[in-house]
C-alpha cells in the first residue's frame, strides 16, 4: 500500500486536538518505510525485481526484518514515541503517532504477499490484496477518502490547501499504479520513493499550519496551531 498510510494520519488529526501536527503524523504513517529505503540503499534490507510476482507490482520484499516484522515496527513506533516525549513532553501526543507508527504493519499485511514476519523469522504473512487490483485499488482509494473526508470536517481553516494535498496524493499513487513499472531495484528507485514521502509530509506540514480541530479553541483572537 501507498497513500492508504496516510489514512491512519489524517484520522488521527480528525480524531483529537491532541494530536501532533499533521506533518508529523505524515512522517509516523510512512516511518517504517523511510527506514526500509534507507536500510535498502546500504544493503541491510534487500529487495529485488520479479516481474509477475503480484498483479499490481514487482516487488520481491524478501528481506526486511528490521522495518517490516511486526516486532520491528512496534520498536519504531515506541522510539517515535520516546522522541515526541523529549521534544513535546505530552504522553498523549506521543502516543497517538506511536500508533500511527504501528498501523504500518497492519495496512501491509492486507495487500503484501506474504512477506511479512513476526519478529525475521521463517513464518511469513500477508493477505495478499496485490493480487487482485480491484479490491486493493477500492480498499487504498477508500480508506484514504474517508480519513481525509474526516479530517476535513474536524479541522477548520482554508478550503485549499488540504485539496492540494489530496491532489498530489493522487498523483502519486496514480503514477505508482500506472506509471512504468521498475526494472530493477536500485538508488534511483529508493531515492525517488524517499523524495515522494518527503514531499507529501512537507504538504501535509503546510496544510498543518492552515488548520486546526474544531475542539481547539486556541488563545482568543488566535490563529491556527496546526
Amino acid at each position: 500500500m501507498f497513500i492508504g498510510h496516510w489514512a491512519p494520519a489524517f484520522a488521527a488529526a480528525a480524531v483529537s486536538k491532541n494530536a501532533p501536527k499533521l506533518g508529523t503524523l505524515f512522517i509516523a504513517a510512512q516511518l517504517v518505510d523511510w527506514g526500509f529505503f534507507l536500510f535498502a540503499i546500504i544493503g541491510v534490507e534487500k529487495m529485488r525485481i520479479e516481474p509477475g510476482i503480484t498483479a499490481m507490482n514487482p516487488l520481491d520484499l524478501y528481506h526486511m526484518p528490521f522495518t517490516h516484522s511486526l516486532v520491528g515496527t512496534l520498536a519504531w513506533a515506541f522510539a517515535f514515541l520516546v522522541l515526541l516525549l523529549l521534544l513535546k513532553r505530552q504522553f498523549v501526543t506521543a502516543g497517538i503517532a506511536a500508533l500511527v507508527v504501528a498501523s504500518h504493519w497492519l495496512i501491509d499485511l492486507l495487500v503484501h504477499r506474504p512477506d511479512l514476519t513476526i519478529a525475521g523469522g521463517e513464518a511469513r504473512y500477508g493477505f495478499g490484496l496485490w493480487n487482485y487490483p480491484a479490491a486493493a485499488i477500492a480498499l487504498e482509494l477508500g480508506i484514504t477518502l474517508a480519513a481525509f473526508l474526516w479530517y476535513v470536517a474536524k479541522t477548520k481553516g482554508p478550503v485549499m490547501p488540504p485539496w492540494i494535498l489530496l491532489a498530489f496524493l493522487l498523483m502519486i499513487q496514480s503514477i505508482n499504479w500506472f506509471g512504468p513499472q521498475p526494472i530493477e531495484a536500485s538508488f534511483m528507485l529508493y531515492a525517488m520513493a524517499l523524495i515522494s514521502f518527503g514531499l507529501a509530509a512537507w504538504i501535509a506540514s503546510w496544510v498543518g499550519t492552515t488548520r486546526r480541530h474544531v475542539d481547539d479553541r486556541g488563545l482568543a483572537g488566535g490563529g491556527p496551531r496546526r
